[in-house]
């Protein structure tokens, strides 16, 4: 039976950890601490006296954290309650968790505390509490549950008393999140939500059970790490609050007659419809238990810049450049556009009746036809005629037409002034350029560093021009040793001037991942593959990296272990940007990067507003890329993606930030007016969408049967269910993107452009017998659960299969474990995957920063692997590394095109489209281009004229 603690008999302790010397500040968590304390000694909800509570912040050792536990545990005769916020770091040898401290780091363990002490603690026979619940909101905090400490020592296994409660923040592989802007951290603010406000049609007293429950289910509708539970014995009746949206506790509407009676409600819980205005709110009326019903998926997901491109997985920014540290390439991610259901062919395989998902399917198109949304999208293919792109001469237009900014300068001009406003459904991952692996921010970061290299302003394509440097590098006959010279002029915006020893700490920075967490690595990888440097933080001389040699202040030189010929691209990005040594705030740089381009911070704030001002220091003559004619540049954010729409096609906005795709409903509305549809562009994302085939589960290792999964797709069908030309994208007749040297538009060894997206059946059944499979095989299509659009298209691959005879279920895997699932070749081999539906792109734009994670047999970890076809070919391999190894970019792109032939010719991948995506651009805006670079508008052209 569910009781309430006697308060007087219990007692909490409640340990955080906001600001760290080595990692990364949270200062979440410090809200954290005093949410909960309010909550817990609240009468109305549990009533613990105040000095029963302890809340205790930045703990010095383990022994003030052991010290403080043990005296509260002593003093509790009923429930103990034991909280922890903060890092969590992981033994890399026994994968034992620990609780970060202030002066902990990753690689001095013993700095930070072992959960197996706060375990022992808890157990000491002296605790005489019957009730014990521990609740861990912190980065691999599941592994306190199961697994890493030494199988059955886990506190729920070993409690000797009535019942123990363990709850986690996230999965044992899993980091937990702190949303930048937010008052708490993801899991902690849900947790004192639901303690707060309850829970409507829930259960008297909020037990451990019912909160893991409902913490599961809001946290999944958000696409945030979920919580992990064990119970022993009673525990999952320990109650921590009652329920203030239980009846008796709701307050009572006043005796008095209302004027009419209200309409009878039904039996179930109202929840506003998918039309709903934003805002609305569903009324609560008597029904089940919220916690124990299906949640409704969102109408449209924010967006994950990066990204969260699906390339089978979807790694937070943290774990993004952990991953990159085990691998030489991994692409950006970035969410693809969600749109109605669509259905395959009314009939399957030869003449017998579509099945039950078809059938539905297809109802679930007409009602979207019916109420005249998808018809947009389905149907309209593109602008026709001049509309399409415009007038042009010299490569500009004046006149604002659909993809006028495709391929062509928007409305030149030089004007200065003014204020540039973007909007965004996200903060940056960080503005700290060493730690940020949002393309987006790669692009805005422009206003505020400078890198030696960066890509040509105007160009249709990827080339690259000096920027700090004088002139492109002066290479070595052995392409090992790059010399730059840096350009007279160039200033910080304290006016002192940039130097090479400034570009040298910057990059510098990223030998510090346990201090500067996330970023791309690729600079670190190729010039000290073997890490013999250990960062500026730790690194004691006086010389630095021995890589980068600086032998005055405006000469760098790069020298490589091996010959790269993408050095340069590597250079470009972000993480080159230089940073002063003084300025270096580490872990918080982020906050406020001190600037060596035309704009300063003026203000952040978190999740919430961004605002820069000039540099004055700054001068037009040392930057010949840069037009800095705003007079400021603010950005918003705003987490209601609907809303972001709403506010752009207003005015009250010029551009989004991030690569937003219009959702569904803005799409039809602006798409169908051409007052409207001027001012958008679809323009290629960079990524392809794409299905691999696993060869580890039958019958995927055989060619001929991969062959006939592609000759049997209706790329037509699965074009549209992905959002049809203008939203989804052209269809792919192979895997490698245009844009990317090597990628040839004419090749289609499928015939896909000829056939015009048709399926062969003839072929498509030849290659079945080929694979001695006449009659056609099953097999398991995996999409990720919280993306809509996955699911409608893996339907309608499925639908197109069975007129071959293959039979293919769909199955949904948790989107937010993706790594350990579809990115780990024995899970995917347990669970029978034979297709996995995902997408990719490349950080920087050239064969190197696309095929390695996809096709090299050398980067296959055992999670986080991105290569699922298992492609193991020593010829690929071999065309891998003398790619790389070439300096000649054109001659690179005839070896990465014999890459893409022999990739297509072992049927490993099924292309479906090169990714588009519709996006609006304010009427305000000069000098709009889309710049293929960074998969957007060229931010650091624009210019804004009038109001």
């Amino acid at each position: 039976m569910t009781i309430l603690p006697d308060p007087a008999a219990s007692q909490a302790v409640l340990i955080g950890v906001h600001d760290y010397e080595n990692l990364a500040a949270l200062p979440a968590v410090e809200r954290n601490l005093a949410g909960l304390t309010r909550v817990f000694t609240d009468p109305d909800l549990w009533g613990l006296p105040p000095e029963h509570c302890v809340a205790l912040s930045q703990p010095p050792s383990a022994q003030d954290v052991l010290d403080t536990l043990s005296g509260v545990a002593q003093r509790a005769t009923d429930t103990l309650v034991v909280y922890y916020a903060g890092h969590g770091l992981l033994d890399p040898l026994s994968d034992e968790l620990y609780l970060a401290l202030p002066g902990s780091d990753q690689e001095r363990l013993y700095s930070a505390l072992p959960f197996e002490w706060v375990r022992r603690a808890i157990l000491d026979p002296q605790v005489g509490a019957r009730h014990k619940v521990v609740i861990l909101d912190c980065c691999y905090s599941g592994r306190a549950l199961e697994g890493g400490m030494g199988g059955s020592t886990q506190v729920a296994d070993h409690a000797l008393i009535d019942g123990t409660s363990l709850m986690a923040a996230a999965a044992k592989t899993r980091k937990a999140l702190s949303p930048p802007g937010e008052e708490y951290t993801a899991f902690t603010g849900e947790l004192i939500t639901v303690l707060t406000e309850g829970i409507v049609a829930g259960p008297p007293l909020l037990d451990m059970q019912t909160l893991y429950r409902h913490l599961h289910t809001a946290l999944a509708a958000k696409s945030r790490p979920l919580p992990q539970q064990r119970n022993r014995n009673t525990g999952g009746l320990i109650a921590l609050a009652r329920n203030a949206a239980h009846p008796g506790r709701r307050p009572q509407p006043p005796s008095a007659p209302s004027p009419a009676p209200p309409v009878p409600a039904p039996e179930s819980a109202a929840v506003p419809g998918p039309d709903a205005a934003p805002g609305t709110e569903a009324v609560p009326v008597p029904g089940p238990d919220p916690v124990s019903q299906p949640v409704p998926e969102p109408q449209r997901p924010s967006v994950e810049p990066a990204p969260t491109p699906d390339r089978t997985s979807a790694p937070t920014p943290e774990a993004r450049g952990e991953e990159l540290q085990r691998t030489a390439a991994a692409p950006r991610q970035l969410t693809a556009p969600e749109v109605s259901r669509t259905d395959g062919n009314g009939q399957g395989s030869r003449g017998n009746p579509v099945s039950a998902r078809t059938r539905a399917v297809a109802l679930v198109s007409a009602a979207a036809l019916i109420a005249g949304v998808s018809t947009t999208l389905v149907l309209w293919n593109g602008a026709d005629g001049e509309d399409a792109q415009g007038p042009s001469k010299g490569g500009a237009t004046t006149k604002a037409t659909y993809n006028a900014a495709v391929g062509h300068l928007l409305r030149p001009g030089n004007g200065r002034g003014g204020t540039l406003k973007f909007i965004s459904t996200t903060d940056a991952d960080s503005w700290n350029p060493q730690r940020s692996s949002y393309p987006f921010v790669a692009n805005f970061a422009r206003y505020y560093t400078r890198q030696l290299v960066t890509y040509k302003p105007g160009s249709k394509g990827t080339d690259l021009t000096p920027d700090l440097a004088t002139d492109r590098a002066e290479v070595s006959g052995d392409g090992k040793t790059y010399t730059y010279t840096l350009r007279e002029g160039a200033t910080w915006e304290d006016g002192s001037p940039v130097t090479s020893q400034d570009v040298k700490y910057g990059i510098e920075r990223l030998w510090a991942p346990e201090v500067i967490s996330g970023g791309l690595p690729y600079l670190q990888q190729v010039l000290d593959p073997d890490r013999t440097y250990r960062g500026p933080y730790k690194d004691t001389s006086a010389t630095g990296s021995p890589a980068i040699k600086t032998p005055n202040s405006h000469t760098i030189v790069f020298e490589l272990p091996r010959p790269n010929g993408d050095f340069e691209q590597m250079l470009a990005m972000p993480a080159a940007s230089p940073v002063k040594k003084s300025q270096d705030t580490k872990a918080k740089y982020g906050a406020k990067p001190f600037s060596s381009g035309p704009y300063r911070f003026h203000s952040y704030q978190p999740g919430k507003s961004l605002e820069l001002v000039r540099n004055s220091h700054w001068k037009k003559a040392s930057d010949p890329v840069r037009t800095a004619l705003p007079d400021k540049i603010t950005v918003a954010v705003e987490n209601n993606p609907d809303a972001v729409d709403a506010a752009l096609a207003k005015g009250d906005y010029d551009l989004a930030l991030a690569p937003t795709k219009l959702g569904p409903l803005s799409r039809a509305g602006l798409l169908s007016g051409s007052d409207r549809r001027k001012n958008l562009d679809s323009p290629p994302s960079g990524f392809v969408r794409y299905v691999g085939f696993p060869q580890t589960v039958e019958p995927m290792d055989n060619v001929a049967c991969r062959r006939a999964v592609v000759y049997a797709a209706d790329r037509r069908n699965l074009q549209t269910a992905l959002g049809g030309t203008a939203a989804g994208g052209d269809l792919a007749p192979s895997l490698l993107p245009p844009g990317i040297r090597g990628a040839d538009p004419a090749f289609d060894p499928y015939g896909i452009l000829q056939n015009g997206g048709a399926p062969d059946l003839t072929r498509a059944r030849a290659e079945l017998k080929k694979c001695g499979r006449p009659n056609g095989f099953p097999t398991t299509i995996a999409v990720r659960d919280d993306r809509p659009a996955d699911t409608d298209t893996a339907e309608a691959l499925g639908s197109a299969l069975a007129r071959v005879g293959i039979r293919a279920e769909v199955e949904r895997f948790d989107g937010k474990e993706a790594p350990t699932i579809v990115g780990a070749p024995s899970e995917v081999k347990k669970r029978g995957y034979g297709i996995v539906l995902a997408s990719w792109g490349a950080d920087f734009p050239t064969g190197q920063g696309f095929w390695p994670p996809l096709v090299d047999s050398r980067m296959r970890p055992p999670s986080g692997n991105y290569n699922v076809a298992e492609v193991d070919s020593p010829a690929l391999d071999k065309l891998l590394d003398q790619a790389i190894a070439e300096r000649d970019p054109d001659k690179a792109g005839e070896t990465y095109a014999e890459i893409n032939h022999k990739v297509a010719e072992g049927a490993y991948y099924l292309p479906l489209v090169y990714e588009k995506y519709v996006s609006w651009r304010g009427p305000r805006l000069t000098n709009v281009q889309v710049a293929p670079a960074y998969g957007g508008y060229d931010f650091t052209r624009l210019g804004v004229n009038g109001t």
